[in-house]
């Protein structure tokens, strides 16, 4: 922690909640003024600028669904308005369709297609028109994309995998402006969506290397890094923070 960020301005899509808000956090906490978008609570999307507020930084909060490329567009564009500059762009939205592929209806699909892969290429797109050297683009993926435990994942895979192939292309085509692209790969992290302490929890736990869940704050710590100037050699990278499940 410190100001490695001061003077950046960040945005960190779908950051209402769990890693993502965790990521706004600490982006904040290390100095950078954070935007967030949110499509569901505007309450909890408040509470995450709030806390941004508590510990001295700027925050701010627009409601855009990723699955909407006009706003994703327009979310960057305030972004810009509002903050003065764009550094740091965080792909974290993200929505899951389990079950198997017989009966994944067509719209789940497209949905899920929708918000991990087109809305991280309308954000991306729409970002880099603004980023100097030093703009920084991290992915959040998952480690689904290259090891499945359990059947019914097959569609969230393939959005993930999309996003590690697109970071190796992304970083051969920003490297000469000097920005950088990195792909995070949570593992089974404690979150709303899949608690430790849940029905599958225990199962899980027997995959994972060191026997626990992570902690939002530890993705969030990876990915200050890859924001900050100390990272400036790292791009094109898919990196697992998964406590050893894919080991």
């Amino acid at each position: 922690m410190g100001n490695t960020l001061s003077g950046k301005v960040a945005l960190v899509t779908g950051a209402s909640r769990g890693i993502g808000a965790a990521i706004a956090k600490r982006l904040a906490r290390d100095g950078a003024a954070v935007a967030i978008t949110y499509f569901g609570s505007a309450e909890k999307a408040d509470e995450v600028v709030r806390a941004i507020a508590a510990g001295g930084g700027r925050g701010l909060a627009i409601r855009a669904d990723s699955a909407d490329p006009a706003a994703v567009t327009a979310a960057v564009e305030r972004t810009v308005e509002s903050l003065g500059r764009l550094d740091v762009l965080v792909n974290n939205a993200g929505v899951v369709a389990l079950g198997a592929i017989d009966e994944v209806e067509l719209e789940d699909f497209d949905r899920v297609l929708a918000v991990n892969v087109r809305g991280v290429f309308v954000a991306t797109r729409a970002a880099v028109r603004h980023m100097k050297e030093g703009g920084r683009i991290v992915m959040i993926g998952s480690i689904n994309s290259d090891f499945i435990p359990f059947p019914g994942a097959s569609v969230y895979a393939l959005t993930k995998a999309a996003l590690a192939g697109f970071t190796h292309g992304l970083a051969r085509d920003l490297g000469p402006r000097g920005i950088t692209v990195n792909n995070v790969q949570p593992g089974p992290i404690d979150t709303d969506m899949n608690p430790d302490g849940g029905p599958l929890s225990e199962q899980i736990k027997g995959l994972i290397a060191v026997k626990r869940y992570g902690r939002v704050e530890e993705v969030a710590a990876l990915v200050s890094y890859l924001a900050g100037p100390e990272a400036a050699y790292v791009t094109g990278a898919s990196l697992r923070i998964d406590g050893g499940v894919a080991a």
